[in-house]
């Protein structure tokens, strides 16, 4: 649908503006109008990473007025597969400061303001309330939800992109003109179901493909230009190389912006979203060990098996001595307790612990009552005891 503009234009353009953004002055549909717009527009960027590396450079390079970053993460390594608006000498370093230094590299024009926190129910309003549209670019549901109700809630429209292995997914979400993210998913995922990009991977490239639709559609919006992707979900498959799109109508019994809303202030989304089940925790109290207690029954021969539920390509990465792979899948379909040994304590581990906890919990509910799992995993490993292994 086509929808007028979201900002008013700016009183001018400069001379020296005129001439960084001429490509998009003789575009009939942009013109002097849509770029004063762009100049007046203040977009916030919900994260720094994978999506917000691409959504960052491009809305500066388009001349957005003023851009908001909110990350409160610093940049590792293991980014730069990805996030490519930092650098190898950024390692270490605030990743919205990072991401302030190279948006002022591409366009010295643009007014950068950084929110170096992490976003929860206690800032977002006062943050999301000092910008005309929210560029969502997080990676866990708790916050997808967080933005959505504070999207809607302040009657702001916001862009949304997912990303995960050679996936992606984006619309724009504006609950006075069409459906918002719980129109589409009401209710999240049981925890454990979907893994994140930091458990399954992704594709680097495929952050431009997605962050790219995601500037585009705020391009549209702020300037009026086109047909937002309002009531449309944009799907992409690089393996196939296709793009496919899906109707999303507005919910009336959507509990945020429904006919009779249940959620009518914020909530508390990490409880929502239940990143680790119930079942879990449950089964976490009192059986979850450190590394360093790990370390200790390695040392001693204690009659323990040491068992890895992740994947064989996380396996092949980094692993604890004496480890022995089982992915996670094959305990919740049963297919591994038959070979689980009975005369030593059972030792699960996966990459920071969430998906041993989930694997625990099948294990007490089968009888290994003595079964533990180290508490941040591999990664708490490698930092403890064996600093020289790679993390990823």
């Amino acid at each position: 649908m086509s929808l007028p503009p979201l900002v008013e234009p700016a009183a001018e353009l400069t001379v020296d503006e005129v001439r960084r953004y001429s490509r998009h002055l003789i575009i009939p549909d942009v013109g002097m109008d849509g770029q004063k717009r762009l100049k007046n527009a203040k977009v916030l960027a919900v994260g720094a990473g994978g999506l917000g590396s691409p959504a960052l450079m491009y809305l500066a390079a388009a001349g957005v007025g003023t851009l908001g970053i909110v990350e409160f993460d610093e940049v590792d390594e293991s980014n730069l597969q990805r996030q490519i608006i930092h650098s190898q000498a950024d390692i270490g370093k605030s990743k919205a400061l990072s991401a302030k230094e190279t948006v002022q590299g591409i366009n010295p024009y643009v007014q950068v303001n950084l929110h170096e926190e992490r976003l929860d129910s206690s800032n977002v309003m006062e943050i999301f309330a000092q910008y005309d549209l929210i560029v969502d670019g997080t990676d866990n549901f708790a916050t997808r939800y967080l933005v959505n109700d504070a999207c809607v809630l302040l009657g702001k429209p916001y862009v949304w992109g997912s990303i995960y292995r050679f996936d992606g997914q984006a619309s724009v979400f504006w609950s006075e003109h069409g459906p918002c993210y719980r129109c589409l998913y009401p209710e999240p995922p049981p925890p454990g179901m979907v893994p994140s990009c930091a458990e399954g991977g992704v594709l680097g490239v495929l952050c431009a493909s997605i962050g790219s639709i995601q500037v585009t559609e705020a391009i549209k919006v702020l300037t009026g230009t086109g047909d937002p992707l309002v009531g449309r979900l944009m799907i992409y498959d690089a393996l196939e190389m296709t793009y496919r799109q899906v109707k999303v109508r507005k919910d009336p019994n959507c509990a945020v912006c429904g006919d009779n809303p249940t959620v009518t202030e914020l909530i508390d989304y990490e409880a929502f979203c239940g990143v680790v089940s119930e079942e879990a925790q449950a089964a976490a109290k009192d059986s979850t060990i450190t590394p360093a207690q790990l370390k200790e029954w390695i040392d001693g021969d204690e009659k323990i098996d040491i068992i890895d539920v992740r994947e064989p390509n996380e396996y092949e990465i980094v692993s604890i001595p004496g480890a022995r792979l089982i992915p996670k899948n094959e305990f919740l379909m049963g297919n591994a307790l038959s070979d689980l040994p009975q005369d030593r304590r059972i030792v699960l581990h996966c990459k920071t612990g969430v998906r041993s906890a989930e694997v625990l919990a099948v294990l007490k509910d089968a009888g290994f009552a003595d079964a533990v799992h180290v508490g941040g995993g591999v990664i708490g490993w490698v930092n403890q005891i064996e600093p020289e292994k790679p993390v990823y």
